[in-house]
């Protein structure tokens, strides 16, 4: 039996698909998502940010694009960023160019062929476990970019600091409908 949430970001896939190009995969033949995988790094993230937006606003979210570079959504009225890593080969995700701009919390979308995975973690959260813990790295060597982070997850093996900001699709719905007092409406 299908997640009925994964149903719901498939359907926003195939509606955007037809805007970008098509790309193979044996691993990912069959999946929703096979399109997406050999996209540009630049284009993923749109991508994913219009994945993101149209999820959130079928669940009754209020969602618009940000007016400035520092996020890229508002959703009910808090600043958004939006990541998202298709699996690597080792197994995990890399949300990439985490910086300390304006927003309030960041949205990680990670999608593998049949599965999604979501965390929703607050700004202050991803400044203390870059800076202060190293649970977050920092995607450039010192002095080439070191105001850049990632976040490497493997979906397999989450860590214990993680669990708590989503996993699942539902979860992170919860997640932003308590960052942002507004319930979804599915």
């Amino acid at each position: 039996m299908q997640d009925p949430e994964f149903e719901i970001l498939a359907a926003h896939s195939k509606t955007i698909k037809s805007k970008h190009r098509k790309s193979g995969g044996l691993s990912w033949r069959g999946s929703p998502f096979d399109w997406i995988r050999r996209m540009p790094p630049g284009k993923k993230g749109k991508i994913g940010e219009e994945l993101v937006s149209g999820y959130l606003v079928e669940k009754g979210f209020d969602v618009v694009r940000s007016t400035d570079v520092e996020a890229d959504r508002i959703i009910a009225g808090k600043r958004a960023e939006i990541k998202m890593s298709t699996l690597w080969e080792n197994g995990s995700y890399k949300f990439q160019q985490l910086r300390d701009q304006n927003y309030d919390f960041a949205i990680c979308i990670g999608i593998s062929p049949f599965d999604v995975h979501c965390w929703v973690l607050p700004k202050d959260l991803i400044l203390d476990k870059w800076r202060n813990t190293g649970e977050i790295s920092s995607q450039y060597r010192e002095g080439q970019g070191s105001d850049t982070a990632w976040l490497s997850v493997n979906p397999d093996a989450i860590p214990d600091w993680l669990t708590q900001w989503g996993g699942t699709l539902s979860s992170a719905v919860r997640l932003i409908a308590s960052l942002t007092n507004q319930k979804p409406v599915r």
